[in-house]
């Protein structure tokens, strides 16, 4: 089973091209498609998809993530092998997802045995249908990472600074995501019992669900995916507030 989670959108070819790739190889892949409407280029948002997507398939899945503005630079192209298969650019989009693999191992992806093993050229622009697609196919062949390149050190694969930061009574945190609802998703997972969130002018409840607030009023609450995060009933937190992903906000927990 593979996974595939991409910034592709849904308008053009890229997709569809990676998704024939998989099944010139393996023509018995089943293929999943996530989504490929991760916002362009947004590394962060990608590793936040990944990470909960990994969480709820079975062990073995191989997951592949492309979300890859250095496509064609020096950055590496890594399989990381644990309880589940991360194929992915070495560029901190394995960040979130690598916490819950329980990874044992990672590989760089020899562009030239892939070359070899696909019949062409790899294109320098597309990485997904060229290099990670292939080597999802052959994974789930059975192929073992170490034919697809050399062992790579774990420690020194590359992971975006997502701890979040505490000074005195406040916290400065990261926008990890806003879904299609506008609500924030902030990296925050363990902050103890409170009452009121105060973020960017505004003292907020902290409820267990959208409606304990009157529709149109700001909340928070644990989400669903285990991190704080900002909502309004029926309207967009992200929208009120003025952020985005990426973005840092100061925040207080009361």
């Amino acid at each position: 089973m593979i996974t595939l989670i991409t910034d592709f959108g849904i308008k053009g070819p890229y997709a569809g091209e990676m998704k024939g790739a998989i099944l010139a190889i393996n023509p018995e892949a089943e293929l999943i498609d996530i989504t490929h409407s991760i916002t362009r280029h947004s590394i962060l948002e990608g590793s936040f998809v990944m990470e909960q997507v990994v969480k709820y398939f079975p062990k073995g899945t191989i997951h592949v993530g492309v979300v890859d503005p250095g496509v064609g630079t020096p950055r590496r192209a890594i399989i990381i092998e644990g309880d589940h298969f991360l194929v992915v650019p070495d560029n901190g989009l394995a960040t979130l997802p690598m916490k819950h693999v329980r990874p044992e191992a990672a590989y760089e992806i020899n562009l030239k045995k892939m070359e070899g093993i696909i019949g062409r050229k790899i294109s320098p622009t597309f990485h997904g249908r060229d290099v990670f697609g292939p080597s999802a196919a052959l994974l789930d062949l059975g192929y073992e990472p170490s034919r697809l390149g050399r062992e790579i050190d774990l420690e020194k694969i590359v992971t975006l600074n997502l701890e979040p930061k505490k000074k005195m009574d406040s916290w400065t945190l990261k926008v990890l995501y806003v879904d299609e609802f506008g609500n924030v998703v902030l990296n925050l997972e363990e902050y103890g019992s409170i009452k009121y969130v105060e973020i960017e002018g505004h003292r907020i409840p902290y409820a267990n669900t959208y409606g304990e607030v009157k529709e149109g009023e700001l909340l928070a609450l644990k989400g669903s995916h285990e991190y704080l995060e900002i909502a309004v009933n029926q309207g967009s937190a992200a929208e009120v507030l003025g952020i985005k992903v990426g973005d840092e906000v100061n925040v207080r927990l009361i």
